[in-house]
């Protein structure tokens, strides 16, 4: 007989119990961090011809500043017992441009950013475990949290559901059941629910955020690029039925064009049904053409871009939500089920500390741009150095990881962490922990779903009303990661050499070429 326990026992090394949150973060340090900065590129100002280029970023290590102005490598122990948040200095490379001139660049403090014990940044790195003791620190302790004020803090696990994937299910408007196609639409921190729903005679509506009223499907179609009646046919399916579900809202668009201000049909022009639906939003004003086109581009589908040519890619992801939508009501596919572990993603400590730093990096840009206008009123001469107040970054970064009160308004995700004994602290650093209500029953998000076989731990769960939504990592368990920008890319060339077409300037996968 096999003893598995055997294998049990190589891989469940204590390397292996933080090391998700430990991997997570690192890539964030590596990555993350320049990514944001990427985005942001320049901080533009009032000033005339004046703006700021932002450079790369570099991460120091943990030290600590003392009263005698000395600087000296500050150890977690040390963090713990004079209660100093164990963090490390950032610095930025930026150049002040004034009249198309470049100055000489500077390396500036930004500020702080709290290091996670055992991560690369970390003092304790590669250090033997007699290093550790001499050090104060228990060479058993897996690391994989973070020290905020003298306090030991652990960002929770946050599982969600699955960004930029449509998910269809049965809604109910008007008193009756409808089918519906959702997707919540990620980028840059940015999350856009956008809905296409199949209400009353089979016409789909589709819900943008900012947009008081749901649009005519038709319309945006037309909006978007696709202004011909067999492209928005071919675009959406070529399966009788749905076609003729087409033609029914097609028909519908006909009808209502002098009746609906947001409906237009056969138009060959884009910006008379940008026009018609902008009127929907903004009145009668001279503005609701442009206010339109900015709510298309920036809500509507962010993930596939923000820009006008990415207009034609946003019509194919909403024909093919419409045809989800016409599948489900003749069905040919089933509901999708939001509890399966293929439409949840997991969020971990490097994906939260994104998320903060791109909100608290907003801000400190904010204040550099006040600064610099402020100057410059005061005819002083503009030194990058003195603009920038390394402590606003520093403290929007500390407060949330103080105290759990996350951006985008989550609660609970940092936690003091448990002590009580060496498995409680290991379990504490395994949790998952759902966004759901606590107060709302969720039956069906408590219960046990097959797909957490071997994911999730069927037993340890807390009782009353945390059952079921606190869960725990598997002994087994490992958690795969997306993919970077620059390997997205290359997959999708391997696609393009598969069978991929370009039609009406978008490239679409012919299935009957795929291998």
């Amino acid at each position: 007989m096999i003893d598995r326990s055997i294998l049990s026992k190589a891989y469940f090394t204590r390397d292996k119990i933080a090391q998700h949150h430990l991997n997570s973060f690192n890539d964030f340090l590596n990555f993350g961090l320049q990514k944001i900065i990427n985005e942001q590129r320049i901080i533009e100002t009032d000033v005339e011809d004046t703006y700021i280029k932002l450079g790369n970023i570099k991460i120091g290590r943990p030290v600590v500043h003392e009263a005698d102005g000395s600087v000296n490598i500050l150890y977690p122990n040390e963090a713990r017992l004079r209660n100093l948040t164990y963090s490390a200095p950032m610095n930025l490379e930026m150049t002040i441009v004034q009249d198309g001139v470049d100055k000489e660049p500077d390396i500036v403090d930004i500020g702080l950013m709290p290091i996670m014990l055992l991560s690369n940044k970390c003092n304790l790195f590669r250090l033997s475990e007699e290093e550790k003791i001499e050090k104060g620190e228990d060479p058993l302790d897996p690391g994989g949290y973070f020290i905020i004020g003298g306090t030991e803090r652990v960002l929770m696990t946050l599982e969600d559901l699955a960004p930029n994937r449509i998910l269809v299910e049965y809604g109910e408007k008007y008193g009756s059941t409808t089918e519906v196609a959702k997707v919540f639409s990620y980028r840059r921190g940015y999350r856009a629910l956008i809905l296409v729903e199949r209400g009353r005679d089979s016409i789909l509506e589709v819900s943008i955020p900012s947009v008081p009223k749901p649009l005519n499907f038709i319309t945006l179609l037309r909006a978007l690029g696709l202004e011909t009646d067999e492209e928005i046919v071919n675009a959406v399916s070529s399966d009788p039925e749905i076609v003729k579900y087409m033609i029914e809202n097609i028909e519908y668009s006909m009808e209502h064009t002098k009746e609906d201000a947001d409906t237009v049909h056969n138009s060959s022009d884009a910006s008379i049904a940008m026009k018609k639906i902008g009127s929907k939003i903004a009145g009668g004003n001279g503005y609701h053409s442009k206010r339109m086109s900015y709510v298309i581009d920036r809500y509507l589908l962010p993930h596939l871009g923000q820009e006008p040519e990415d207009r034609l890619k946003k019509a194919y992801f909403l024909a093919r939500m419409a045809e989800c939508c016409f599948e489900l009501a003749l069905g040919k596919r089933k509901p999708d089920d939001k509890d399966h572990y293929a439409n949840k993603r997991l969020k971990l400590a490097g994906d939260l500390m994104e998320d903060l730093f791109r909100v608290s990096f907003t801000r400190l840009t904010k204040d550099i741009k006040y600064q610099l206008e402020r100057a410059n009123m005061r005819k002083r001469e503009l030194n990058i150095k003195t603009i920038v107040r390394a402590d606003v970054l520093t403290d929007k970064i500390l407060h949330p990881m103080a105290t759990g009160n996350w951006v985008g308004g989550r609660t609970g995700v940092s936690q003091l962490l448990d002590r009580t004994d060496y498995i409680a602290s290991l379990s504490h650093l395994r949790r998952v922990i759902s966004p759901l209500s606590r107060t709302q029953p969720h039956f069906e998000a408590r219960d046990l779903h097959p797909t957490q076989w071997g994911r999730v731990c069927p037993s340890e769960t807390p009782e009353g009303a945390n059952c079921g939504l606190v869960k725990n990592f598997a002994q087994l368990v490992e958690l795969s990661t997306g993919i970077q920008h620059e390997l997205e890319d290359a997959f999708k060339e391997v696609l393009y050499e598969h069978g991929v077409e370009s039609v009406y300037g978008v490239r679409v996968l012919n299935t009957d070429q795929v291998i």
